[in-house]
Protein backbone atom coordinates (compact mmCIF):
# COMPACT_ATOMS: atom_id res chain seq x y z
CA UNK A 1 0.00 0.00 0.00
CA UNK A 2 1.58 3.29 -1.03
CA UNK A 3 1.53 6.05 1.57
CA UNK A 4 -0.70 8.43 -0.34
CA UNK A 5 -2.21 10.21 2.63
CA UNK A 6 0.97 11.93 3.81
CA UNK A 7 0.99 15.68 3.27
CA UNK A 8 3.31 16.61 6.10
CA UNK A 9 6.86 15.93 7.27
CA UNK A 10 7.13 12.82 9.40
CA UNK A 11 7.62 13.49 13.08
CA UNK A 12 9.42 10.90 15.19
CA UNK A 13 8.67 7.95 12.93
CA UNK A 14 10.23 4.53 12.66
CA UNK A 15 8.18 2.78 10.01
CA UNK A 16 8.29 -0.29 7.81
CA UNK A 17 5.75 0.47 5.05
CA UNK A 18 5.04 -1.82 2.18
CA UNK A 19 7.55 -0.09 -0.09
CA UNK A 20 10.56 0.18 2.21
CA UNK A 21 12.02 1.44 5.45
CA UNK A 22 11.42 4.93 6.81
CA UNK A 23 13.34 5.97 9.87
CA UNK A 24 13.11 8.94 12.19
CA UNK A 25 13.82 12.31 10.61
CA UNK A 26 13.16 11.40 7.00
CA UNK A 27 10.52 13.01 4.80
CA UNK A 28 8.43 12.08 1.78
CA UNK A 29 8.63 15.30 -0.19
CA UNK A 30 6.69 14.04 -3.19
CA UNK A 31 4.04 11.89 -1.49
CA UNK A 32 0.75 12.32 -3.33
CA UNK A 33 -2.50 13.46 -1.78
CA UNK A 34 -5.32 10.94 -1.69
CA UNK A 35 -6.84 12.22 -4.93
CA UNK A 36 -10.58 11.64 -5.25
CA UNK A 37 -12.89 11.40 -8.24
CA UNK A 38 -13.65 15.08 -9.08
CA UNK A 39 -17.44 14.68 -9.00
CA UNK A 40 -20.05 14.61 -6.24
CA UNK A 41 -20.33 11.70 -3.83
CA UNK A 42 -21.98 8.67 -5.42
CA UNK A 43 -21.63 9.82 -9.02
CA UNK A 44 -20.25 7.10 -11.33
CA UNK A 45 -18.14 8.25 -14.26
CA UNK A 46 -15.99 6.45 -16.81
CA UNK A 47 -12.26 7.16 -16.64
CA UNK A 48 -11.02 6.89 -20.22
CA UNK A 49 -7.30 6.57 -20.92
CA UNK A 50 -5.74 6.01 -24.31
CA UNK A 51 -2.42 5.97 -26.12
CA UNK A 52 -1.63 9.26 -27.78
CA UNK A 53 -3.59 11.33 -25.28
CA UNK A 54 -2.07 14.79 -24.94
CA UNK A 55 -0.51 15.14 -22.50
CA UNK A 56 0.29 11.49 -21.83
CA UNK A 57 -1.35 9.93 -18.74
CA UNK A 58 -4.28 12.35 -18.77
CA UNK A 59 -7.75 11.02 -17.95
CA UNK A 60 -10.99 11.91 -19.74
CA UNK A 61 -14.02 11.49 -17.48
CA UNK A 62 -17.06 10.58 -19.55
CA UNK A 63 -20.74 10.28 -18.66
CA UNK A 64 -24.05 10.75 -20.41
CA UNK A 65 -25.36 14.19 -19.52
CA UNK A 66 -22.04 15.34 -18.06
CA UNK A 67 -22.46 18.91 -19.33
CA UNK A 68 -23.19 21.18 -16.38
CA UNK A 69 -22.27 18.61 -13.73
CA UNK A 70 -20.31 20.11 -10.80
CA UNK A 71 -16.55 19.50 -10.97
CA UNK A 72 -14.97 19.24 -7.53
CA UNK A 73 -11.43 19.59 -6.19
CA UNK A 74 -9.92 16.11 -5.96
CA UNK A 75 -7.83 17.24 -2.95
CA UNK A 76 -7.39 20.39 -0.94
CA UNK A 77 -5.02 23.11 -2.14
CA UNK A 78 -4.70 26.57 -3.67
CA UNK A 79 -5.97 27.63 -7.09
CA UNK A 80 -3.04 28.64 -9.32
CA UNK A 81 -4.72 29.00 -12.74
CA UNK A 82 -8.17 29.97 -13.97
CA UNK A 83 -7.77 30.26 -17.72
CA UNK A 84 -9.79 30.37 -20.93
CA UNK A 85 -8.16 29.17 -24.16
CA UNK A 86 -11.31 29.81 -26.17
CA UNK A 87 -12.07 27.16 -28.77
CA UNK A 88 -8.60 25.58 -28.59
CA UNK A 89 -6.63 23.35 -26.24
CA UNK A 90 -8.07 23.13 -22.69
CA UNK A 91 -10.79 25.71 -23.27
CA UNK A 92 -11.86 26.86 -19.82
CA UNK A 93 -9.68 25.21 -17.20
CA UNK A 94 -8.56 25.34 -13.56
CA UNK A 95 -5.34 24.25 -11.88
CA UNK A 96 -4.95 23.52 -8.14
CA UNK A 97 -1.63 23.30 -6.26
CA UNK A 98 -1.68 20.64 -3.51
CA UNK A 99 1.87 21.11 -2.24
CA UNK A 100 4.88 18.80 -2.51
CA UNK A 101 5.08 19.43 -6.26
CA UNK A 102 1.59 18.01 -6.88
CA UNK A 103 -1.03 19.84 -8.97
CA UNK A 104 -4.25 18.84 -10.68
CA UNK A 105 -5.85 20.28 -13.82
CA UNK A 106 -9.53 20.27 -14.82
CA UNK A 107 -10.23 21.23 -18.44
CA UNK A 108 -13.02 21.79 -21.00
CA UNK A 109 -15.19 23.34 -18.28
CA UNK A 110 -18.40 25.09 -19.21
CA UNK A 111 -18.10 27.40 -16.18
CA UNK A 112 -15.46 28.27 -13.57
CA UNK A 113 -16.36 29.22 -10.00
CA UNK A 114 -13.01 29.87 -8.28
CA UNK A 115 -10.28 32.49 -8.56
CA UNK A 116 -6.47 32.43 -8.52
CA UNK A 117 -5.08 32.37 -5.00
CA UNK A 118 -8.24 30.92 -3.49
CA UNK A 119 -7.79 28.13 -0.93
CA UNK A 120 -10.04 25.17 -1.72
CA UNK A 121 -10.82 22.14 0.38
CA UNK A 122 -11.46 18.60 -0.86
CA UNK A 123 -14.81 18.61 -2.64
CA UNK A 124 -14.95 22.36 -3.29
CA UNK A 125 -16.72 23.08 -6.57
CA UNK A 126 -14.31 24.46 -9.17
CA UNK A 127 -16.79 24.79 -12.02
CA UNK A 128 -18.99 22.63 -14.22
CA UNK A 129 -18.13 20.11 -16.92
CA UNK A 130 -18.58 21.00 -20.57
CA UNK A 131 -17.07 20.94 -24.03
CA UNK A 132 -14.99 24.12 -24.33
CA UNK A 133 -11.66 24.10 -26.15
CA UNK A 134 -10.53 21.65 -28.79
CA UNK A 135 -12.94 18.79 -28.17
CA UNK A 136 -15.46 16.78 -30.15
CA UNK A 137 -17.82 16.15 -27.25
CA UNK A 138 -18.40 17.00 -23.57
CA UNK A 139 -16.14 15.45 -20.96
CA UNK A 140 -13.78 16.44 -18.14
CA UNK A 141 -10.06 16.33 -18.93
CA UNK A 142 -8.15 15.61 -15.70
CA UNK A 143 -4.45 15.51 -14.86
CA UNK A 144 -2.42 14.65 -11.76
CA UNK A 145 0.93 16.42 -12.12
CA UNK A 146 4.16 16.06 -10.14
CA UNK A 147 6.74 18.78 -10.72
CA UNK A 148 5.10 19.62 -14.03
CA UNK A 149 4.91 16.06 -15.38
CA UNK A 150 1.56 14.29 -15.73
CA UNK A 151 1.53 11.06 -13.70
CA UNK A 152 -0.61 7.97 -14.14
CA UNK A 153 -3.71 8.82 -12.14
CA UNK A 154 -4.76 7.24 -8.86
CA UNK A 155 -8.26 7.82 -7.44
CA UNK A 156 -8.92 7.10 -3.77
CA UNK A 157 -5.87 4.84 -3.71
CA UNK A 158 -6.90 2.87 -6.82
CA UNK A 159 -4.69 3.14 -9.90
CA UNK A 160 -6.57 4.07 -13.06
CA UNK A 161 -5.95 1.34 -15.69
CA UNK A 162 -3.98 2.32 -18.80
CA UNK A 163 -5.35 1.95 -21.42
CA UNK A 164 -9.10 1.49 -21.32
CA UNK A 165 -12.45 2.66 -19.99
CA UNK A 166 -13.04 2.04 -16.28
CA UNK A 167 -15.98 3.11 -14.12
CA UNK A 168 -15.25 4.88 -10.84
CA UNK A 169 -17.84 5.88 -8.25
CA UNK A 170 -16.94 9.06 -6.40
CA UNK A 171 -16.30 9.04 -2.66
CA UNK A 172 -15.43 12.73 -2.78
CA UNK A 173 -16.71 14.39 0.42
CA UNK A 174 -19.01 11.48 1.23
CA UNK A 175 -18.11 11.86 4.88
CA UNK A 176 -15.99 9.54 6.98
CA UNK A 177 -12.49 8.24 6.35
CA UNK A 178 -12.18 7.07 2.72
CA UNK A 179 -9.69 4.36 3.72
CA UNK A 180 -10.28 0.95 5.29
CA UNK A 181 -7.81 -0.90 7.51
CA UNK A 182 -7.51 -3.79 5.05
CA UNK A 183 -6.73 -1.32 2.26
CA UNK A 184 -3.96 0.30 4.31
CA UNK A 185 -2.31 -2.98 5.32
CA UNK A 186 -2.70 -4.58 1.91
CA UNK A 187 -3.67 -7.86 0.32
CA UNK A 188 -3.97 -10.88 2.60
CA UNK A 189 -4.54 -9.00 5.86
CA UNK A 190 -7.73 -9.40 7.89
CA UNK A 191 -8.84 -7.46 10.97
CA UNK A 192 -8.45 -9.49 14.17
CA UNK A 193 -9.02 -6.70 16.71
CA UNK A 194 -9.89 -3.01 16.89
CA UNK A 195 -10.31 -0.31 19.49
CA UNK A 196 -12.32 2.89 19.14
CA UNK A 197 -10.47 5.90 20.53
CA UNK A 198 -12.00 8.39 22.95
CA UNK A 199 -14.11 11.32 21.71
CA UNK A 200 -14.94 9.47 18.49
CA UNK A 201 -11.55 10.57 17.18
CA UNK A 202 -10.65 7.38 15.34
CA UNK A 203 -9.99 3.65 15.58
CA UNK A 204 -6.85 1.56 15.99
CA UNK A 205 -6.79 -1.77 14.14
CA UNK A 206 -4.76 -4.96 14.47
CA UNK A 207 -4.65 -7.16 11.37
CA UNK A 208 -3.02 -10.50 10.56
CA UNK A 209 -1.87 -12.22 7.38
CA UNK A 210 -2.02 -15.98 7.88
CA UNK A 211 0.13 -16.64 4.81
CA UNK A 212 3.07 -14.47 5.85
CA UNK A 213 2.47 -14.78 9.63
CA UNK A 214 2.69 -11.01 9.84
CA UNK A 215 0.78 -8.53 11.98
CA UNK A 216 -0.18 -5.03 10.85
CA UNK A 217 -1.42 -2.02 12.83
CA UNK A 218 -3.02 1.13 11.47
CA UNK A 219 -4.94 3.97 13.12
CA UNK A 220 -7.68 5.57 11.03
CA UNK A 221 -8.74 9.10 11.88
CA UNK A 222 -12.39 10.10 12.20
CA UNK A 223 -11.71 13.80 12.80
CA UNK A 224 -9.80 16.49 10.85
CA UNK A 225 -10.05 14.31 7.75
CA UNK A 226 -8.00 15.64 4.88
CA UNK A 227 -6.03 17.90 7.23
CA UNK A 228 -2.63 16.93 8.62
CA UNK A 229 -2.94 16.34 12.37
CA UNK A 230 -1.20 14.12 14.97
CA UNK A 231 -1.89 10.40 14.64
CA UNK A 232 0.14 7.31 15.47
CA UNK A 233 0.17 3.52 15.28
CA UNK A 234 2.53 1.06 16.99
CA UNK A 235 3.22 -2.67 17.10
CA UNK A 236 5.41 -4.49 19.62
CA UNK A 237 6.17 -8.18 19.31
CA UNK A 238 7.03 -9.62 22.70
CA UNK A 239 10.80 -9.75 23.06
CA UNK A 240 11.40 -7.24 20.25
CA UNK A 241 11.59 -3.45 20.02
CA UNK A 242 8.40 -1.49 19.45
CA UNK A 243 7.88 -0.05 15.96
CA UNK A 244 5.91 3.21 15.75
CA UNK A 245 4.61 5.40 12.96
CA UNK A 246 3.86 8.84 14.35
CA UNK A 247 3.38 12.21 12.71
CA UNK A 248 0.92 14.67 11.21
CA UNK A 249 -1.09 12.73 8.65
CA UNK A 250 -4.30 13.44 6.80
CA UNK A 251 -6.15 10.11 7.15
CA UNK A 252 -4.19 7.41 8.98
CA UNK A 253 -0.96 6.25 10.61
CA UNK A 254 0.75 3.05 9.55
CA UNK A 255 0.88 0.46 8.24
CA UNK A 256 3.27 -0.90 10.87
CA UNK A 257 4.09 -4.54 10.12
CA UNK A 258 6.08 -7.25 11.94
CA UNK A 259 6.19 -11.03 11.75
CA UNK A 260 4.82 -12.75 14.86
CA UNK A 261 3.89 -16.40 14.49
CA UNK A 262 2.51 -17.69 17.84
CA UNK A 263 4.09 -14.74 19.70
CA UNK A 264 2.18 -12.24 21.84
CA UNK A 265 1.86 -8.69 20.54
CA UNK A 266 1.10 -5.32 22.06
CA UNK A 267 -0.53 -2.80 19.74
CA UNK A 268 -2.37 0.51 19.65
CA UNK A 269 -2.36 4.06 18.42
CA UNK A 270 -3.56 7.58 18.94
CA UNK A 271 -5.38 10.48 17.34
CA UNK A 272 -4.38 13.72 19.01
CA UNK A 273 -4.38 13.14 22.78
CA UNK A 274 -6.71 10.13 22.55
CA UNK A 275 -4.64 6.96 22.79
CA UNK A 276 -4.98 3.21 23.25
CA UNK A 277 -2.37 0.61 24.23
CA UNK A 278 -3.25 -3.06 24.51
CA UNK A 279 -1.67 -5.60 26.85
CA UNK A 280 0.37 -8.40 25.30
CA UNK A 281 -2.26 -10.57 23.64
CA UNK A 282 -3.18 -12.58 20.52
CA UNK A 283 -0.45 -15.06 21.37
CA UNK A 284 -1.71 -17.95 19.22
Amino acid sequence: MSRLRRLAVLAAATVIPALGLTVAGTTQASAAPNFQVPFKCGVTVTAATFSGHSPANSVDFQKSGITGMPVLASAGGTVTRVADEGSTSYGRWVEVDHGGGWRTRYAHLSTQSVSVGQAVSLGKQLGTAGATGGVTGPHLHFEERLNGVVQKATLNGVAVPYYGHTDFTSKNSCGGNPYEATEVCGSGFSVVDSQALANNSGTAYLLYNSSTKSNCVTTLKAVSLGTASPVSAFLEVQGSARVTDSGSFTYYAGPVKKAADSICVKWGGSVGSNAYESPFEHCD
